[in-house]
C-alpha cells in the first residue's frame, strides 16, 4: 500500500531500498507522536520545559523533510512536474503542488506565490500517512471477515470470475497473472458491498477529530456549553440496531441497494468511515478504489 502511494505522490517507481527509506522517516515520527503531545497543549512553555523533547521532534521532522524534498527536487529536475495537455504523461500528486499558485486574497502569501519546498514536503507526508494505515487496517479486517465467512468469499469469487473470467491455468516455467483493472471493478456490485460492510463493521478509526462547540446548544436533553470539546465513537454508529438489521452480523447484501448508504453523508449519516460533510476525507474515493482493487486481486 505504501509503495503505491509513493508512486502516486512522486510519479515514479522506486526500488524497495528507496521506499524503505521514505517509510522509515515517516514511521519514526509516527512512533514517537505520543511523546510530543504535551508540546501541542502548551507550545511556548513546552519548548522551555521539554527542550530535549522539542529538539528530538525537530530532528525527526527535519530528517523526514530532507528525504521528501530530495524526491520533490528530483521530480522537478526531470521536467515531468509540468505535464503537457493531451500527453500520456503520468501526473503525480506532487506535480499539482509544484504548479499551485496562491490566490490574490490570501493575505499570508503574495500574488501568484508558490508553495515552498518545506510546505510541499509536509503536504506530501500527510498524503502518505493518511492513506497508508487506515486503508491497510480496513483491508485486514475485510480479508479476515472473508476467511471467516467462506460462503461470502465464494459468492465474491464467482462475481469476479463472471466479470474477468477464470484465472489462467499454471504452465511450467511460465508466470501468468490475471489483471483486474479499474473498469472491471465498476461491474462488481457485490465487491463494493463487501467493502462497505467491512467499513461498517470495522471502521479504520473509531473516533473523529475533536471539535469545539462555537455556541451553547442542547442535544436530546443534554446541554453542551460553548467552548466544550466534543467527540464521539464512529464505530458505534455502524452497530446501532435502530438503524441496521442484525448489526453484529457480516451481511454485504444490505449494501446491494444503492440507497442504503451515501458516502458523503448528504442523504443521512448511518455510518462515517470517512467523516461527513465539508470536512469529509478528501481521499475517500481513492480509499474505496484501493480497497476494491486489493480485495478483488487477493480473492
Amino acid at each position: 500500500m505504501f509503495c503505491l502511494l509513493v508512486f502516486m505522490c512522486f510519479g515514479e517507481k522506486f526500488d524497495e531500498s528507496k521506499v524503505n527509506v521514505v517509510a522509515k522517516v515517516h514511521l519514526d515520527l509516527l512512533l514517537h507522536f505520543r511523546r510530543f503531545r504535551v508540546l501541542t497543549s502548551f507550545p511556548k512553555l513546552g519548548k522551555i520545559l521539554f527542550r530535549n523533547r522539542w529538539k528530538e521532534l525537530e530532528k525527526l521532522r527535519s530528517d523526514r523533510d530532507k528525504v521528501v524534498i530530495r524526491l520533490i527536487k528530483s521530480r522537478i529536475r526531470s521536467g515531468n512536474s509540468e505535464p503537457q495537455l493531451g500527453s500520456d504523461q503520468i501526473v503525480a500528486y506532487v506535480d499539482t503542488l509544484v504548479n499551485l499558485r496562491f490566490p490574490e486574497e490570501d493575505s499570508d502569501h503574495g500574488n501568484g506565490e508558490r508553495l515552498t519546498l518545506n510546505e510541499m514536503a509536509t503536504i506530501c507526508s500527510e498524503f502518505l500517512n493518511g492513506g497508508t494505515d487506515t486503508t491497510t487496517t480496513a483491508l485486514q479486517w475485510i480479508m479476515a471477515k472473508l476467511v471467516k465467512h467462506p460462503r461470502i468469499q465464494s459468492k465474491l469469487y464467482d462475481e469476479i470470475v463472471e466479470v474477468v473470467g477464470p484465472p489462467p491455468l499454471p504452465l511450467k516455467g511460465v508466470k501468468l497473472e490475471m489483471v483486474i483493472n479499474e473498469e472491471d471493478l465498476q461491474k462488481m456490485p457485490y465487491l463494493k458491498a463487501v467493502v462497505l460492510e467491512g467499513l461498517r463493521r470495522h471502521p479504520p478509526a473509531h473516533f473523529v477529530l475533536p471539535h469545539r462547540v462555537m455556541k451553547e446548544v442542547e442535544v436530546q436533553g443534554y446541554m453542551i456549553p460553548q467552548g466544550a470539546t466534543i467527540n464521539f465513537m464512529v464505530g458505534a454508529m455502524g452497530l446501532d440496531p435502530k438503524v441496521w438489521d442484525e448489526p453484529m452480523e457480516f451481511k454485504p447484501e444490505r449494501f446491494l441497494n444503492d440507497g442504503v448508504f451515501d458516502v458523503s453523508g448528504s442523504k443521512g449519516i448511518k455510518m462515517m468511515p470517512f467523516g461527513a460533510g465539508r470536512r469529509i476525507c478528501p481521499g475517500s474515493d481513492l480509499a474505496l478504489l484501493h480497497l476494491k482493487y486489493f480485495v478483488a486481486n487477493l480473492i
